[in-house]
């Protein structure tokens, strides 16, 4: 096969991709479980890499339909506002287009069937040159249009020194309920020279995209030195520490698990009740901020021994009362922060709660309640009518600078920072 027949080839595949993009951080198929994508030593790790290094992602996933199946992936490379690149694909991935994920193990001594899927990225047949966001697609039979999920994952060339800063606001009305954020670049090293329209900024709070802050626009410019410190683009609800699930065991039974109904076959736990936090009380724990972990307290494989259990959770609100015609959603990495069908919650108007089922593997899970929300189209959740927010809450920030050289035709990711709202804090 001539580079001439490879080059047309992929052009053709690039615009077919444009057309069928799909959302990021979405699994189609629904015998997809427990997709997980994260730095090859760091579980609950934001999947970056930087370029031209040695640094690796781990892929792992299950498919409760059991049986081996020929999956594939492929990447895309994506603009800031994940819109795709319009490139060649061999302008920005040396190798093939697409690789079969030929890791796999079926499941043992767990009552429900699957088969765990597993992947190193970057495989040395798909390796990428550029910089800048990815969408990787998993799909069957080498068939694009078969889409099992997407995952998004990012390689950095790391060219700006960037500081973050976490204050308090001055808005006496935010002060004790948000954290605002205080962001310094330094650009001597880049020739930047109209910082609005060649950089893009882009903050995440616990690696949430649905309420991610985006800036082009510096607040103020000496020199090299831009700072973003504008309160009406860099404030976040502070929320409160992540609610928890402990499933490392089915058998010797976690502190929130109030009772069991296990069959011959399947498990089913029942959480215990959860309530609306109070709007002044807080408590500081240690959480994973919204992540999970697939991990065992027996001595067995947690990616292929472990089992599934459907976990029934219950939320009362004040009253018994529904909140209007709001849906009320499980947020978390464990429902795709809010993606996944089951995460929507159903009111039972005779108990007065809101209740849902979710299929979970061993493991242990941080999550929150929100009210789903929809504004120009963007969907978006609000955890503040439940959780209520503390400007002492730990949070995990992470910022993201992209740089477009002028005429440049995609967004190179040249800054990664990701900071603790406890380390990085400044009292006023």
């Amino acid at each position: 096969m001539n580079k001439g027949y490879l080059a047309v080839l992929a052009s053709i595949l690039l615009v077919l991709s444009s057309h069928a993009q799909r959302e990021p951080d979405r699994v189609y198929s629904s015998s997809i479980r427990s997709v997980k994508l994260h730095p090859t030593t760091d579980p609950l790790g934001y999947p970056i890499i930087a370029l031209n290094s040695s640094d690796q992602l781990t892929l792992r996933f299950d498919d409760l339909s059991a049986g081996v199946k020929n999956y594939f992936y492929s990447l895309t490379l994506c603009n800031a506002d994940w819109s795709p690149a319009q490139m060649n694909y061999f302008d920005y991935i040396k190798g093939y287009s697409q690789v079969r994920i030929a890791t796999y193990r079926n499941s043992s001594i767990s009552l429900t069937r699957y088969t765990h899927y597993e992947a190193v990225l970057p495989d040395r047949n798909c390796v990428p040159f550029r910089s800048g966001n990815y969408l990787l697609k998993v799909f069957l039979n080498g068939d694009t249009s078969r889409l099992a999920f997407t995952r998004r994952l990012m390689v950095i060339d790391q060219r700006l020194p960037a500081a973050v800063q976490i204050l308090q606001p001055f808005d006496q009305q935010l002060f004790s309920t948000h954290q605002r954020l205080r962001i310094t670049l330094d650009t001597k090293s880049m020739d930047v020279r109209y910082p609005q329209q060649q950089l893009k900024l882009i903050v995440l709070q616990n690696n949430r995209w649905d309420n991610a802050l985006a800036l082009s626009a510096p607040t103020f410019i000496r020199n090299s030195v831009l700072e973003y410190n504008n309160e009406q683009q860099l404030t976040f609800p502070a929320t409160k520490e992540f609610r928890w699930l402990n499933l490392r065991s089915f058998r010797l039974l976690g502190d929130r698990i109030r009772r069991q109904e296990n069959s011959d076959s399947s498990y089913v736990l029942f959480a215990k009740e959860d309530l609306p936090r109070l709007p002044r009380q807080y408590f500081y724990y240690k959480d994973i901020n919204g992540m999970c972990l697939y991990e065992t307290v027996e001595q067995i494989n947690p990616f292929w021994n472990a089992d599934y259990a459907k976990v029934h959770l219950t939320l009362r609100p004040p009253e018994g009362k529904p909140y209007g015609n709001n849906e009320v959603v499980v947020m978390g990495e464990l429902t795709q922060y809010g993606k996944d069908p089951a995460a929507t919650m159903v009111y039972n108007a005779e108990k007065g709660t809101y209740e849902t089922d979710l299929l979970l593997k061993q493991g242990y899970y941080d999550y929150m309640y929100a009210l789903r929300n929809t504004n120009a189209g963007k969907e978006w959740f609000d955890t503040t009518p439940i959780e209520q927010n503390a400007w002492e809450t730990e949070n995990s920030y992470l910022l993201l600078v992209y740089y477009r050289q002028l005429g440049g035709r995609y967004d190179e990711l040249i800054a990664v920072r990701t900071v603790s709202s406890q380390i990085n804090r400044t009292l006023q």
